[in-house]
């Protein structure tokens, strides 16, 4: 299954309300992941202009997209920020179409097109 990491931040009030009744997030990051055929692997909290991150995989990315959006409607985010994982073991095989693919693309500016 493909991988995803999202980082986010928190809005002021999140905060606030997280300090005043802490508790551990990844249960609902795992069943919000789980509700969509996916699964979470991994969740840390961090230091920097991200409050956090998560990893899931998920069925693919239009899944992955329902449940950011799901997600970030609850209003809870300030900022959330999320890209598909590429495993190294598929690096060379994706250089490789590159390279095949490297003569079709025209840049701007360029004669010929």
């Amino acid at each position: 299954m493909p991988k995803f990491i999202s980082l986010f931040s928190l809005t002021s009030d999140t905060l606030a309300r997280f300090i005043e009744h802490p508790e551990d997030r990844r249960g609902a990051v795992a069943r919000s992941a789980e509700a969509a055929g996916g699964r979470l692997e991994a969740y840390y909290w961090m230091f920097g202009p991200y409050d956090g991150l998560a990893i899931v995989e998920m069925p693919d990315a239009a899944a992955a997209a329902a449940v950011v959006l799901a997600n970030t409607s609850s209003g809870a985010f300030k900022h959330m920020e999320t890209h598909a994982l590429i495993e190294a073991d598929d690096l060379v095989a994706i250089l490789q179409t590159a390279q095949a693919l490297r003569p079709s693309y025209r840049p701007p500016g360029q004669p010929g097109g």
